[in-house]
């Protein structure tokens, strides 16, 4: 079965998450300031709600949370812990209804923290930090069932071996919860599937392919061959990434997401591998779910199940 999957946000739905500012925090008192986090978590766990309905009854299988789910959260001046919250049960709570929700729907949740949480950093403070954001989404992932938690390589700092080494030391310092949920995806500036698939497979991470990453960053190997070493790596539903250029892949900046999916960026292969097993495959698209909602129905008789059409 081949799920589609939905990044964090609407394009024309009235479903909407809230976030705030440290600089806005800063100006109440601790108590003012979290009781205003307490009321915005209250209502992006609704706004989360109201998403799986959505995708469950559209035929998206699966949800990307977005990093600001809890806002603020791991900032060193106004951040928190949920117990310091009002209503900190309730919240809990609420998520936890998500995740139940999520499940009896066959919907499959994920994280994908920003690109400022590098693990490959030589700077520890950066490290910390990264560190902390991924512990964070961990937490809210297990209150929801999320199983995974991606990141990209980060910089190489002049030297990627050194870098990635720092990744896989880096990788100890985590919890078993957060270990157990994170995977690493190939970008398109630094590094590519031949870069971090040797350290996928040394260091048990499920490696989450980007085939718009490796066109616009190409290593020599083919799309059908990342795909086999990709689903090598995983011990449970692979999850892959597919978007096309906004300008064409003869424009100027080919990095950049169109709206909408071209059905012929969808590799075949993948087709192939879902008629054989379950796969999910996110859809990087600034169209959000009209943008899956086009490929789901590009896809319809293609030979392979789809979940939920």
């Amino acid at each position: 079965m081949l799920r589609l999957g939905l990044v964090a946000k609407f394009a024309e739905r009235p479903i909407r998450f809230r976030n705030t500012t440290a600089t806005s925090l800063q100006t109440m008192t601790r108590q003012e300031g979290l009781a205003k986090l307490s009321r915005i978590i209250l209502h992006n766990a609704s706004a989360l709600q109201q998403a799986l309905a959505y995708c469950a009854a559209n035929g998206i299988g699966a949800f990307r949370i977005g990093s600001d789910i809890l806002p603020r959260k791991t900032h060193p001046d106004v951040g928190y812990d949920i117990a310091e919250l009002p209503r900190a049960e309730e919240i809990v709570a609420r998520f936890r209804a998500c995740g139940e929700f999520a499940r009896e729907h066959g919907l499959r949740l994920s994280f994908h923290p920003s690109q400022f949480t590098l693990l490959s950093s030589a700077d520890a403070g950066v490290t910390e930090r990264s560190l902390a954001e991924i512990e964070y989404q961990a937490e809210v992932a297990q209150w929801v069932g999320a199983d995974v938690i991606n990141i990209h390589g980060g910089g190489a700092y002049g030297d990627k071996a050194a870098a990635l080494g720092r990744v896989a030391t880096h990788l100890g310092y985590l919890s078993a919860g957060a270990r157990r949920r994170l995977t690493m995806e190939n970008d398109d500036r630094v590094y590519t599937p031949a870069d971090l698939l040797p350290l996928c497979r040394r260091e048990n991470v499920p490696f989450v392919y980007d085939v718009h990453h490796h066109r616009v960053l190409p290593d020599g190997q083919s799309v059908p061959d990342v795909t086999r070493q990709a689903l090598a790596t995983w011990d449970r539903e692979p999850l892959f990434h597919v978007s096309s250029p906004r300008d064409g892949w003869g424009g100027a900046a080919p990095q950049r997401h169109h709206d909408y999916v071209n059905p012929a960026d969808f590799p075949a292969c993948w087709l192939e591998v879902a008629q054989a097993r379950d796969l999910t495959v996110d859809v990087e698209a600034k169209g959000k779910e009209l943008a899956v909602l086009g490929l789901l129905f590009a896809l319809q008789g293609r030979g392979v199940a789809l979940f939920a059409v």
